[in-house]
């Protein structure tokens, strides 16, 4: 029996079978878990169709963060394909292009990015909750916001925010036994990492600072984490940050 056997969950962020969110599907759903996907707009048509490079083709349904209907309308939309959630997966990150110049960031692209991929943990969360019973699981990914990266600038904010997001989310949501906790991944060449100018600098110095090495080609163990926090595995563990990147996180300059 998988140790997520019996679960059903929600999975945000699949666009192509390279992201760390496509193998948390594909890992749950070898594990025993029932599966829907989230996608909208001109993706939903991608999303669909890389659904099917899962095991098992889950359903999937429209879901924009920034659309309050979307949100309010969410949990009765989930009902027509399973009668209750225990986890969710929040993988859902954009800042325009704006955004990844400090000096120059306008408002307009800062408040899109703080929204997107920030506010909508919190968001999301509220959304499912009617869905969660006691033992339910939120997990996000994000990129370590310790430190001021190059090129990552306004997004870095955003994950900033993210992360203390997550904390106040561990806060309120303890008493209905729902824990939230993130995932910390280095680098990993998917849909969102292209759309970052400059990202090819991480990937030169990762694998190089990396006590344990570290393949930006491989989301794997990335979505082995996730998928070990939806479980009932992590059972007291909640406001976390799990940072699977090799080790870099705790190495000096």
């Amino acid at each position: 029996m998988g140790i997520l056997e019996g679960k059903k969950l929600l999975i945000t962020g699949v666009l192509m079978d390279s992201s760390i969110a496509f193998h948390v599907a594909k890992i749950a759903q070898q594990e025993g878990a029932t599966v829907v996907l989230t996608s909208f707009g001109r993706t939903m048509k991608i999303t669909q169709t890389i659904a099917k490079r899962l095991p098992e083709t889950p359903a999937v349904i429209e879901l924009d963060v920034a659309n309050q209907e979307h949100l309010d309308t969410l949990a009765e939309r989930l009902r027509e394909h399973v009668d209750g959630l225990d986890g969710v997966l929040h993988s859902i990150g954009f800042a325009p292009q704006g955004a990844f110049n400090f000096m120059e960031g306008t408002w307009e692209d800062v408040s899109t990015a703080l929204q997107i991929s920030a506010y909508s943990l919190k968001s999301l969360t509220a959304a499912t909750l009617p869905l969660m019973p006691e033992g339910g699981s939120v997990v996000g990914l994000t990129f370590d916001a310790k430190f001021a990266w190059p090129v990552y600038d306004w997004m870095g904010v955003a994950k900033a925010a993210f992360e203390s997001t997550n904390r106040y989310l561990a806060r309120d949501l303890g008493s209905k036994d729902v824990r939230c906790n993130l995932v910390a991944a280095g680098p990993i060449r998917t849909t969102a990492a292209k759309s970052i100018p400059g990202f090819e600098q991480f990937e030169k110095i990762w694998d190089e600072r990396a006590p344990l090495g570290w393949d930006v080609n491989d989301p794997v163990p990335a979505a082995k984490a996730c998928a070990a926090l939806l479980s009932d595995w992590f059972p007291a563990t909640t406001g976390e940050i799990v940072h699977v990147d090799g080790g870099v996180h705790a190495m000096g300059q």
